[in-house]
């Protein structure tokens, strides 16, 4: 620790080992701390007590907060210190609120600068690096796609929309469907699945998503698992190149009226965002509104070109090679990829074995490896030792060393 030069640690965890970090004579001059907004007050002041004072005064001399007021605050699991102490504010977001001086970050490079329509009217004045017009991975478009990004609205599905199988478990079995066959339908064009994230605004329809995956794809390797199964607030802070987002609710608009909340979903998104909602509840919430004006200008049907093969080099806005398909439905979203599936099985399977050609060679040399181990054991004869007689005495037993293969 004395001679780091930069050390990372969480807040919790500068405070479950501040007494041994003190005892190490750990001194530091300056503070990074990231995330700043989603940090508790009473968190923040932690790292800063972590040396003792030379000659009475404090070593530090330089602390930066990097942070996004704009998105969700700390979690407080207690609903009366949550709603009637303010305890949710951070120390970050009392800073701006009282006027404290700030830099302002007014340039994105995370997403498509199209994607980042859909949030950069929360900044002020936020537009986007160089490196998001020059490189070909934004220009791109999505293959099998028409749309870099798309509501999707979804109706009810075995008539019903969400459901509550437990008080404030919310679920909605027709978004799970739809979400993970647009998966599925991703994977048959080569999209990789780690570079697919499907999140969603309750733990219980997160639940409900994976136990869908763990059905209809974890156990075919052609096309395994997502990159992560998430809720939006556990998301915040990670990013992937295609999201899938399920917004539940068909009732209520529910929490997500937290404009902050919308802010984090949409931003998690760096090539593709495709919502999953009931549009004519979510479009009628004020407080949604200046996001859902841009989703709703293009359609609310699925529009897919399964012709194209991952990556594509369809540029965005080009028209795609063949009049492209619209999904009425969750049901007919699932119909279509079984059938697509059925029509691939072999290009898949082969482009499979081709990326996992080296993971079986290791695979095949660890097995033969460990087949001719157990072989040379079973080779071993065990010699048996002779009783001596009763009226003979016991001979000395000579210690053996014997080296274990």
């Amino acid at each position: 620790v004395k001679e780091a030069k930069i050390i990372a640690m969480t807040c919790t965890h500068s405070a479950l080992r501040r007494k041994e970090l003190v005892e190490l004579g750990f001194r530091y001059d300056n503070i990074l701390m990231e995330e700043s907004a989603q940090i508790l007050e009473v968190e923040t002041f932690i790292p800063l007590l972590l040396q003792n004072p030379q000659d009475g005064h404090n070593r530090l001399k330089r602390w930066i907060m990097i942070g996004d007021h704009h998105q969700l605050p700390p979690v407080i699991q207690n609903m009366a210190f949550q709603k009637y102490s303010n305890m949710e504010q951070s120390l970050f977001t009392r800073f701006v609120r009282l006027g404290v001086p700030t830099v302002l970050l007014d340039a994105q490079g995370r997403a498509r600068s199209s994607i980042a329509q859909l949030y950069n009217w929360r900044y002020r004045r936020l537009g986007n690096l160089p490196h998001v017009a020059a490189r070909s991975q934004f220009q791109q478009a999505n293959a099998g796609f028409i749309f870099d990004y798309q509501l999707i609205d979804v109706q009810d599905f075995n008539g019903a929309g969400e459901t509550t199988p437990s008080p404030y478990f919310y679920q909605n079995l027709g978004e799970a469907e739809y979400a993970v066959a647009i998966f599925m339908y991703m994977r048959i064009l080569g999209y990789p699945a780690d570079k697919i994230s499907m999140i969603t605004t309750y733990n219980g329809q997160a639940q409900l998503i994976r136990d869908v995956v763990e059905r209809r794809c974890a156990p075919n390797p052609l096309f395994g698992r997502p990159h992560k199964i998430s809720t939006v607030d556990k998301f915040q802070g990670q990013q992937n190149d295609y999201i899938i987002l399920s917004l539940v609710r068909t009732k209520a608009v529910g929490h997500l009226r937290d404009v902050r909340r919308l802010v984090v979903a949409l931003s998690r998104a760096r090539l593709g965002l495709f919502v999953l909602g009931r549009v004519s509840l979510f479009s009628n919430c004020f407080e949604l509104t200046p996001a859902f004006n841009i989703l709703c200008q293009r359609p609310q049907k699925l529009l897919i070109v399964p012709n194209e093969q991952y990556p594509t080099v369809r540029q965005l806005g080009e028209a795609p090679p063949m009049q492209p398909i619209e999904i009425q439905d969750a049901t007919h979203m699932g119909q279509f990829v079984h059938h697509f599936y059925t029509q691939n099985f072999e290009s898949m399977k082969s482009t499979y074995q081709e990326q996992m050609k080296d993971f079986i060679a290791v695979q095949k040399e660890s097995a033969a490896a460990l087949a001719a181990m157990q072989v040379g054991l079973e080779e071993k004869v065990v010699k048996p030792v002779a009783k001596p007689a009763e009226d003979e005495p016991e001979p000395e037993k000579e210690i053996a060393f014997e080296a274990i293969e």
